[in-house]
């Protein structure tokens, strides 16, 4: 006997076929066990099995529960001051220069205890389970030296600890100078190589390190000393890359096979081409994009044409994207880059666990996946690219379990 049986419902299993995009069941039921899904079909070809608890959801659509593949949630402060700059015409570039920006997150993360770090973080994740996230990644980023990326790190960990949610750790291990050492970059790269990503891969913190490649970040060659730092500690690698200018981070991400490259906004064929290549993810991150005022979009058609999957994330951090919302993201991702609303769907759940590596996993409705799942009242997905401020879904199962 089964745990449970979703009946009465129609299912986007996101395993696409021709003319079918989202794998779509109608009429169908879905057995679970354990926490994981055991069988999926049409209600008539499951009839004959038996479960604890029959659960009918009135012809509701059922999707897998949402992945955001790139968050930094854990920090301290908030930058609502910066957004005021912004308004007054103050670009990203001379807010970060003038000491603004990440730099200022940091002394206000470094200032924040461990308790303070993760009731802070706690209801932002709330937000986003709220809107039917099942599995976030969650960066650091905001400490710049071991101790402090130890510490968002571990706040992160106790949060998938203590809410019906899987978090994923990444070391954000470039992501800004810290003060200490201003003029000493080498050192602190060195500092990151040596002794940083050792200690987080020791105490199994991370599965990916990340960097943040551009004009106001780092060089292509200081993220590659990192990236081989990573290989060599078994940890795979992801890149900010391609957000404010062209480095060939797309390109340098795709040759140590990264999970995936994010922003991409100033992304040229030659990175599509390396992405499509090493199999490395494109996530689009609108309400970064939407919140800077950016023009540039990224090119959608280049990825398509290359093959590139592509994902869809809410970027969520103080400063450069403030989101809550999983469901404003795909409808940005819709409206201000062109995805269908099939695609933006993609890119909030197979797609995004493809970028996490945890695509066996997660992200599509099949036996011997997890059992999580979000259950919509609309009248069709169409509806999740379309309605601007969607609350969210009616049910939200993790592991199997209401949530």
């Amino acid at each position: 006997m089964w745990d449970r049986l979703l009946i009465d419902c129609n299912v986007a299993t996101m395993h696409a076929a021709p003319g079918d995009p989202l794998g779509v069941i109608t009429n169908a039921a879905v057995g679970i066990q354990d926490g994981k899904i055991v069988r999926i079909g049409k209600r008539t070809e499951l009839a004959g099995f038996r479960a604890a608890e029959v659960v009918p959801l009135e012809g509701a659509w059922v999707t897998p529960g949402l992945v955001d593949c790139h968050t930094h949630l854990v920090f301290g402060g908030n930058r609502a001051d910066e957004h005021a700059l912004r308004r007054a015409g103050g670009s990203y570039e001379d807010i970060a220069r003038a000491g603004g920006g990440i730099a200022s997150t940091v002394a206000r993360t470094r200032a924040a205890s461990a308790s303070e770090l993760i009731s802070s973080a706690r209801w932002r994740l709330h937000a986003l389970m709220a809107g039917g996230v099942t599995t976030v990644e969650i960066k650091s980023g905001y400490g710049l030296d071991t101790a402090n990326e130890m510490r968002l790190l571990n706040a992160a960990k106790a949060l998938g600890k203590t809410e019906p949610v899987r978090v994923v750790g990444t070391l954000l291990a470039l992501h800004a100078l810290p003060p200490e050492f201003a003029n000493r970059r080498d050192d602190y790269v060195k500092m990151v190589v040596d002794e940083m990503i050792p200690a987080i891969a020791k105490a199994g913190l991370a599965t990916s390190v990340d960097a943040y490649c551009d004009i106001i970040a780092f060089t292509p060659r200081e993220v590659e000393r990192v990236f081989r730092a990573a290989s060599e500690h078994g940890l795979r690698v992801r890149l900010h890359a391609e957000q404010l200018s062209n480095q060939s981070g797309a390109e340098l991400a795709a040759q140590y096979r990264a999970l995936s490259a994010d922003h991409l906004e100033h992304l040229d064929e030659a990175g599509a081409k390396a992405m499509a290549e090493a199999g490395t993810v494109a996530v689009l991150l609108p309400g970064a994009f939407y919140a800077l005022q950016e023009t540039r979009k990224p090119p959608v058609q280049l990825l398509r044409d290359h093959g590139v999957r592509i994902a869809v994330a809410t970027d969520c951090n103080p400063g450069t994207s403030p989101m809550l919302s999983p469901t404003l993201a795909m409808n940005m991702a819709c409206t201000l880059f062109g995805l269908t609303p099939d695609e933006a769907l993609a890119g909030m759940t197979i797609n995004a666990a493809h970028a996490l590596g945890l695509e066996r996993e997660i992200g599509s409705i099949a036996p011997g996946k997890a059992a999580d799942f979000v259950v919509w009242r609309l009248e069709s997905l169409a509806e999740l690219g379309y309605w601007i401020g969607l609350p969210g879904p009616e049910r939200r199962i993790y592991k199997g379990l209401d949530a």
